[in-house]
């Protein structure tokens, strides 16, 4: 049987694992510059702890894994769960591959209340796993770098954390558009149009209008219950365009009795004020279909799109004031933003924004000519990794050409040569292998020049 992999998952090669690590590399640079703590936490979590928190659809993704052991036996007349997965699911499992990091962040607070000095400001990076459909850019196993405060109602959280995209993209070279709204807005907009309690049905079909389109989010809309009456006065708010001046006239009229409207939009207005005085570079606008989909939302509502082609959102995240208070720990607000990195590495590849000198890991290879020059080469490759140069010696004598063209087929810029001929002048020759240049240096030549 051919081996293979599931489907939504990937293998990558070191060259793909260069650009990935670059791309991890930026994102953690600027969460410690920010003043962010690394944090760690399993790939499993308890069912318990993540069921409920993603919504109805959110639930339908989740990897269950099976207990342990002869799980069946404890189950009672099997056949009656012919058909009802659902009910069964919970008796055969109860732990589940971690949806998203931020269920997981809002438990670790909790469960180290004692431990953390809030404000708490922490990042992590790991992998996510979802059982969605896989598609272009959609994907079953793929890395998350989120970064969080938790602790503080401080709108200046939200500010930063959009400082902190505009940074990380700007040195990634990705133009981008940040896209902001707020869940209270939302709260505010299901008010006015007669439908309170219907803010999830709503929020969950509107956040589909980039995918699907209007008229399934409509029909989708009368799906959930929702009366043909609301869903009329729903599409002059949700088909709304103009400025950002413009869009704050319209909404602040259509929010006028709503005292939970008309705080989603201070909010808002307050953050937006801050980015115009700190002249971020990304472009930024006001969306009132932006939802997110997630049921644990409780503010800011904040995603991140290519401005170069058209893809899903590459970054997303908010504010959500009652996450741990589901955990036992009420009163602790956190807002957070979610790097995806694999649709980044997607993007970046699609735009050829990847820096040439991340293509390759080894940067020079030492030419094996024999024994004696072998062990010569051994302790100078030493001296090239302590002066952090990453370099290799070719494992046996083999042809020169066979040597080259290892070196063209891992993409090693320099290829050292130290035959007899070079060692009894005292002299290394240097081939740069892109543009067949090739000179004798001395040896500390030869490391200055590799070091530039």
């Amino acid at each position: 049987m051919k081996p293979s992999i599931p489907k939504g998952t990937r293998d990558f090669s070191p060259a793909e694992m260069v650009k990935r690590n670059y791309i991890f590399d930026t994102i953690r640079t600027v969460f410690k510059l920010y003043g962010y703590q690394p944090i760690e936490t399993p790939a499993m979590e308890n069912l318990s702890t993540l069921l409920g928190k993603y919504g109805e659809e959110g639930d339908k993704l989740l990897f269950r894994i099976l207990n342990s052991g002869d799980f069946i036996s404890g189950i009672n007349d099997l056949e009656s769960y012919s058909g009802k997965s659902n009910e069964l699911s919970p008796k055969i499992a109860e732990k589940g591959l971690r949806y998203d990091l931020t269920v997981p962040f809002a438990r670790y607070v909790v469960q180290h209340r004692n431990e953390i000095t809030f404000p708490f400001k922490r990042y992590q990076m790991q992998p996510v796993w979802r059982a969605d459909r896989p598609q272009k850019g959609r994907y079953r196993e793929f890395y998350q770098c989120d970064v969080d405060v938790v602790g503080s109602d401080s709108l200046i959280h939200e500010v930063e954390l959009i400082q902190v995209v505009d940074d990380i993209f700007g040195r990634l070279g990705i133009r981008v558009v940040v896209k902001v709204n707020n869940r209270k807005i939302l709260a505010g907009i299901a008010e006015a149009i007669g439908a309170p309690d219907s803010l999830t049905d709503i929020t969950v079909a509107i956040d589909k209008l980039d995918k699907i389109g209007l008229e399934a989010v409509n029909a989708e809309l009368a799906e959930r219950g929702l009366p043909e009456e609301a869903i009329l006065k729903l599409q002059p708010i949700i088909q709304l365009e103009g400025t950002i001046k413009h869009k704050f006239e319209v909404i602040h009229e259509v929010l006028k009795n709503s005292e939970t409207g008309q705080k989603g939009l201070e909010e808002t207005r307050h953050i937006l004020r801050y980015l115009k005085d700190l002249k971020i570079n990304s472009k930024f606008e006001l969306d009132l279909t932006l939802a997110r989909g997630l049921n644990y939302y409780t503010g800011a509502i904040i995603e991140i799109k290519a401005a170069d082609m058209a893809f899903g959102s590459i970054c997303g995240g908010g504010r959500y004031d009652n996450l741990t208070g589901i955990f036992g720990l009420p009163g602790v607000s956190g807002v957070g933003i979610s790097f995806g990195a694999d649709r980044i590495y997607d993007v970046m590849t699609e735009l050829n924004l990847f820096p040439s000198e991340q293509v390759t890991g080894t940067k020079v290879l030492m030419v094996n000519f024999g024994e004696e020059e072998e062990r010569i080469c051994m302790a100078r490759l030493a001296e090239l990794r302590a002066a952090g140069i990453p370099s290799e010696l070719y494992p046996e004598p083999a042809k020169l050409k066979k040597q080259f063209s290892y070196a063209d087929a891992c993409r090693i810029p320099y290829v050292i040569i130290a035959g007899k001929d070079e060692l009894s002048q005292g002299v290394y020759s240097l081939k740069n292998m892109k543009t067949g240049e090739q000179v004798n240096l001395e040896w500390q030549e030869v490391v200055e020049n590799l070091k530039m």
